[in-house]
């Protein structure tokens, strides 16, 4: 008896789907239907319904930790059933089945040699030379017919499981030159002063933020102990072990500061993207 050879490229899924509807498992039984064979991976579908910044960190963050030539389902789509386009892109170290809608960003910023190919006020950026694009237009691999608001049932989990057997992503569709880019939001960075802005809560009640350790360095935050305004809420000793809110930075040089309080889940589940200024040390 024969069959498709297994291939060791997991396919990971990442959505917004949560887990009490059937949507991740019929992804997941499209794949199966079209490669048996096929490992499949659940990175998360607990991201916020339609976040967009937050699926676009945890892909940017979590994607280097999958083996070489892994086939990422990103499905967080706003846009389903509109004109976005639906693409495979192709970097060195794995292959990404996403709308084209900014899901992306935080993947393809770490292969942009520099941030002024970028135009400003441009939603838009042209890739690179090590990435490559394909509009997801052949219609041989996806299923019929399409849904207008089911693209990760007909579109996305299909084009995956091919890729799994060993088609080529240039003959998924046409070549994209360009996709959209909405990388998260830069913290601005003074003397004693640092403001930026909360992207996701997660489910420990760590307020995941856009400051980095590198940017209270440059502020002077080695000197002195800061104080933290969240939404004018002040917080002040953060030094303290016993204190039930504290300052954290992660070992991932691309991961963001953290600031974990009890029961932020529900008590400050509205701070997400509000700006949240560190205070002046001193």
């Amino acid at each position: 008896m024969t069959g498709p050879t297994p291939l060791l490229a997991p396919i990971v899924l990442t959505t917004d789907f949560g887990l009490s509807d059937a949507f991740v498992g019929v992804m997941k039984g499209v794949i199966l239907n079209i490669n048996p064979y096929a490992t499949i991976v659940d990175l998360t579908h607990e991201i916020g319904p339609q976040g967009l910044r937050q699926g676009s960190f945890v892909l940017g963050v979590n994607h280097s930790y999958f083996p070489q030539g892994a086939i990422h389902v990103a499905v967080v789509d706003p846009g389903v059933g509109t004109s976005r386009k639906a693409i495979v892109l192709e970097t060195p170290e794995a292959k990404f089945v996403a709308p084209d809608n900014g899901l992306l960003s935080e993947v393809v910023k770490g292969y942009l040699e520099t941030t002024a190919s970028v135009k400003r006020y441009s939603p838009t950026v042209p890739l690179p030379p090590t990435l490559k694009a394909y509009e997801l237009a052949n219609r041989q691999y996806r299923l019929t017919p399409v849904s207008s608001t089911f693209h990760g049932r007909d579109i996305f989990s299909p084009a995956a499981a091919y890729l799994s057997l060993g088609i080529r992503p240039e003959d998924m569709g046409p070549s994209v030159s360009d996709i959209v880019y909405l990388p998260l939001p830069k913290p601005l960075v003074s003397m004693g002063r640092v403001s930026g802005e909360v992207i996701y809560i997660d489910r420990f009640g760590n307020l995941i933020t856009n400051i980095r350790e590198a940017d209270v360095l440059i502020a002077g935050g080695n000197e002195h102990t800061p104080t933290v305004s969240i939404d004018r809420r002040r917080i002040s000793g953060l030094s303290k072990p016993s204190m039930t809110t504290m300052l954290r930075f992660r070992p991932n040089p691309t991961a963001f500061s953290c600031w974990h309080c009890l029961a932020a889940t529900a008590t400050w589940r509205l701070l997400c993207g509000v700006e949240m200024p560190q205070e002046p040390w001193g």
